[in-house]
Order: C-alpha cells, then sequence, then structure tokens
C-alpha cells in the first residue's frame, strides 16, 4: 500500500509514501500517516522546513496528502518531485507533489469505488489538486523512475512506469509541470519496478510468485 522510499537529491533527507489501506477516512485525517508524503530527516525526525513542523506528532512530518495507493516517487532533474497512485475502479495517478498540497482521496476522483458508486470529480473541489495524467482503465503501477542515459537516447527526459495488470512498460514525456504518455509496450510480465543502471541500461522486476529480473536492450 506505498511505503516507497526516495532520497532528496541533496541526500540530507527523504521522502516516504504510505498508503491508505483501503481505509479511506486516514487520508484526510491530519493526525494519521495513512494516505500522506511525509518528508523526514535522515534519522526519521520531522524534517526542518515541512508545511506543518511546528505542529508536531504526524502533522510536523507531513508534506502531502489525500494519497490513495502510492507506490512510485522520483524526482526529475529540475527538483520536481512526482508520484505515482493507484486509483479503485479506474483512476490511476501521476501527481506533480508539491509542499502543502492536498491531493484529494477520498474525496474526488475521477474514477468509481468498486461497489461501482462513482466518486465526485476534482470539478467538485478546485481546492484539491488535479492529476497531471489519470488513467481509465488502470495501468496498476508498480513504480517510476526517470530516465538518463545513452543506450536508449531516445528516452531522455522521459519517466519510464511498470504496470502490472497490463503487463507493460510505459514512457511518459515531462516537461517542466507538464506530462504527456508517449509510448506503452506489452511485455507480458507484471512489472513491480523499474531501474535505470548508471550505464544507462533498464532493468524490469517481475511480481510473480517465481518473479524474474530482466534486462532491456535496443534492437
Amino acid at each position: 500500500f506505498g511505503a516507497n522510499i526516495l532520497f532528496a537529491p541533496d541526500g540530507k533527507s527523504l521522502f516516504l509514501s504510505s498508503g491508505e489501506r483501503q481505509r479511506f477516512a486516514p487520508a484526510q485525517d491530519p493526525d494519521q500517516a495513512l494516505g500522506k508524503i511525509l518528508h523526514l530527516t535522515l534519522d526519521g525526525k520531522p524534517a526542518p522546513g515541512n508545511p506543518m513542523a511546528d505542529a508536531g506528532g504526524v502533522k510536523a512530518a507531513t508534506w502531502s496528502t489525500g494519497h490513495r495507493n502510492p507506490y512510485g516517487m522520483v524526482f526529475t532533474p529540475d527538483g520536481r518531485l512526482w508520484e505515482m497512485e493507484h486509483g479503485p475502479k479506474g483512476g490511476d495517478e501521476l501527481n506533480l507533489i508539491e509542499k502543502g498540497k492536498n491531493y484529494g482521496w477520498p474525496l474526488v476522483r475521477f474514477a468509481q469505488n468498486y461497489n461501482g458508486v462513482p466518486i465526485p470529480g476534482f470539478d467538485t473541489r478546485p481546492d484539491l489538486q488535479k492529476p497531471v495524467i489519470y488513467w481509465t482503465p488502470i495501468i496498476a503501477p508498480g513504480s517510476i523512475t526517470f530516465y538518463k542515459g545513452n543506450v536508449f537516447p531516445q528516452w531522455n527526459g522521459s519517466i519510464l512506469l511498470g504496470g502490472m495488470a497490463t503487463t507493460s512498460l510505459n514512457r511518459i514525456v515531462i516537461s517542466g509541470t507538464t506530462a504527456k504518455p508517449a509510448e506503452r509496450w506489452n511485455v507480458g510480465h507484471r512489472i513491480r519496478d523499474v531501474a535505470v543502471a548508471p550505464d544507462g541500461n533498464v532493468w524490469l522486476l517481475e511480481d510473480t510468485a517465481t518473479g524474474g529480473l530482466f534486462k532491456l536492450t535496443p534492437k
């Protein structure tokens, strides 16, 4: 239900994503860590400069709120933090994470609940942050990473996203605060994790009982 750890670009703090475990209300409860992205020092304390740094407890550690199931986070070279999370019946999201913002779950979504009951759309709550991209049908994202390398030079400036339900690798072009889906490849495996090696090669980790680790090579 989340629990992705990402170090800040300066290496002096870390971000920790925490899902709401399908309990809905905790994502909007400022006193619970569920459904949040937390910003911590390297020894696990609330990081200085957090939106509610002087409030104590979970509030002091919270960077953003209103998340459902945040599986992936990545910094792009310009220092922006991007996050990918699962929707319910539809509505997987790519979000640009900003300090102190509320990303809406479970109050709004571009989706339905599993029982088919519609969820109010973001147009009903302009005070809440819309996703930059959302997917219906779902991708069921495993993780995201940013590509920089010479093995696939045409991918530079892109986020790579692993899809579990879609057994796919997805490429998303990032430009500042905007993002656009570019390509999707069916790789025939539930991709839990995507990583870019220092030499620019791309590795995919499969989410199955037997598992598999795959190295991509250019044609």
